[in-house]
């Protein structure tokens, strides 16, 4: 490998987080002797505490909460201590350029996520009156995820008399068995990908989104450049840019948002199209655009330096 990346002569090496190939990449760049960049992803240390608050479900509540909290500060602590061996970082949000760089002390861009509007685009929807109303989500099924939320979004539109709609749910994790217990109308299909997944995304007449854990949440994109109304939190839709009622709904309560889109069709086919647009505009060929000027930029902002040896 190191071979090839010095035959390659590469002006940066950019890794995407602590992992197996990121430690790599770090110990890579310092032998090649070659400006390292690392992006920031996944909150890992928020990954962590919900992990641990769940597995300790048999403990008293302040000792999950204590031991979650603690295990969320010491994991950020060493995420910003790795993210420091880079010499400048990327972040897919505004909010999450400012905290590294003001944790790191590196200089920090954006590097925002991109959609494939080739792939997943609006399709044709039936809204006739004996359709189920589809609400769809993709993702893991796992705890940081907040997928067992949709259960009690189910309890409550049966509860307010909602009949006539169905979860589609994509994705695999060890919250899979669960849901399939729970919930009484969703169709589970596992992991899809390529034309399934966009598919998939085109049945949906909703996307919700209830993890309070993502930094971006590349699903979003993809639902939203398939013409698919999201409900997303508003921390959520903050980072990713959402405007609340235009291209999707920003709430912590699901279901009034649910009831609009599933009363109305025209309200539906609104922010169906205005999410069309707004993902239009997270082209690949734009995102990367925009990723080669932070290359540009960060790498004009470093002050040769030896650089250390391992």
């Amino acid at each position: 490998m190191l071979d090839r990346l010095r035959a390659f002569k590469p002006d940066l090496v950019h890794i995407t987080g602590p992992g197996d190939f990121g430690f790599f990449g770090l110990w890579a760049s310092h032998a090649i002797h070659v400006p390292l960049v690392a992006s920031w992803h996944t909150n890992l240390h928020e990954y962590l505490a919900r992990r641990l608050h769940h597995r300790l479900k048999q403990a008293p509540q302040q000792l999950r909460d204590s031991v979650a909290r603690i295990a969320e500060q010491g994991g950020l602590r060493g995420l910003l201590r790795f993210y420091r061996t880079a010499r400048f970082v990327l972040a897919p949000n505004r909010a999450q350029v400012e905290l590294l760089h003001a944790k790191t002390g590196k200089p920090a861009f954006l590097m925002p996520h991109g959609v494939d509007l080739d792939q997943y685009r609006p399709a044709s929807r039936d809204d006739g009156d004996n359709r189920p109303f589809c609400i769809g989500y993709v993702g893991r099924l796992t705890t940081e995820k907040n997928v067992r939320s949709l259960v009690e979004v189910e309890r409550r539109l049966l509860a307010a008399g909602e009949r006539n709609f169905k979860f589609l749910i994509v994705g695999e994790g060890n919250q899979g068995k669960w849901l399939a217990r729970h919930l009484q109308n969703a169709e589970l299909t596992g992991v899809l990908r390529g034309p399934q997944l966009a598919a998939a995304y085109a049945r949906m007449d909703a996307f919700v989104f209830p993890s309070l854990t993502d930094t971006f949440g590349l699903v979003i994109l993809e639902a939203m450049a398939s013409g698919v109304p999201v409900i997303l939190s508003p921390e959520t839709g903050r980072h990713v840019g959402v405007e609340d009622g235009v291209s999707g709904f920003l709430s912590n309560d699901f279901v009034p948002s649910l009831q609009r889109l599933m009363h109305s069709p025209p309200l539906r086919r609104a922010l169906g199209d205005a999410a069309r647009n707004f993902a239009a505009g997270n082209s690949w060929d734009a995102v990367f655009e925009q990723l080669y000027e932070a290359y540009a930029t960060g790498l004009s902002s470093l002050n040769p330096r030896p650089v250390p040896s391992f």
